[in-house]
């Protein structure tokens, strides 16, 4: 491609966008990685980056128009809900190609002791049947629910402060992966953590948690990841989504150069 070609979309924030930003950029194939702006400082990837959101599904398709942009990839975390059926509604209204970048999920070894729920209601409701010490990394966003939890105590590690309610006996920890196993079981046994709460998010940047957690007989709240959009072409690795990439831009290539 040459610097004219229609950029690829990479909705991004997660270190699989920023892979694959840094693959493209290396292939010379335009591409524009998008984030939404939560985070007050987050990682950039290489090559062209916008900030902040597209107003929507209505809003990402005239983006899409207006750029000529006919391939879309959704690297977003697991748990953007909203993003995900944004991209899937805009890319079926402008007949753009969508490719589902999708790290696979956590799964239980035999000395996990997992406690699996369907969202962040469930574990908070669950948390709340008895005295707890809990490791909570959820995210920011979902502290609130934690709120009317009078008894326990949270360690609640987050990249940005939470805005919203926090529990009643708490520690913010401020802090952003990769994380060490050697670290992680220090923070669970310095702090006698019995209960970690956290989203089945998968990949290997946040997972030591999980192995700490096993040999420390630590409980695991699980939350189980929401379904993504039936639309878009599913690829679990950087490398099989610069092969859909590639594919995508080569039909497209070829249908241009077939056109009268």
């Amino acid at each position: 491609m040459t610097a004219t070609e229609p950029p690829v979309l990479i909705l991004g924030g997660t270190g699989e966008a920023r892979e694959l930003a840094a693959a493209l950029v290396a292939e010379k194939i335009a591409c524009v990685s998008s984030l939404a702006g939560r985070v007050s400082d987050p990682a950039l990837p290489v090559g062209e980056v916008r900030i902040g959101g597209f107003g929507g599904a209505d809003g990402l398709a005239t983006w899409l128009t207006r750029h000529r942009c006919t391939t879309v990839v959704d690297a977003t975390h697991p748990f953007a809900q909203q993003i995900s059926r944004n991209a899937a509604e805009a890319t079926t209204a402008t007949s753009a190609q969508l490719i589902s970048l999708r790290r696979p999920p956590w799964t239980p070894g035999p000395d996990d002791h997992w406690t699996v729920v369907a969202d962040i209601g469930e574990a908070a409701a669950h948390v709340g049947t008895r005295v707890r010490r809990v490791f909570l990394t959820t995210g920011r966003q979902d502290v609130d629910e934690f709120a009317g939890i009078d008894d326990s105590w949270f360690l609640i590690r987050v990249v940005d402060p939470p805005t919203g309610p926090l529990p009643h006996r708490h520690r913010v920890l401020r802090s952003r992966g990769p994380y060490r196993l050697d670290d992680e079981r220090e923070i669970m046994r310095t702090n006698q953590i019995d209960t970690l709460v956290t989203k089945n998010s998968g990949g290997a940047l946040t997972s030591a948690k999980l192995r700490a957690a096993a040999d420390l007989g630590v409980e695991v709240v699980m939350v189980q990841r929401p379904a993504p959009p039936d639309r878009g072409h599913a690829v679990t690795s950087v490398d099989d989504a610069v092969l859909a990439v590639r594919a995508a831009i080569a039909g497209q290539v070829s249908t241009r150069q077939s056109s009268p």
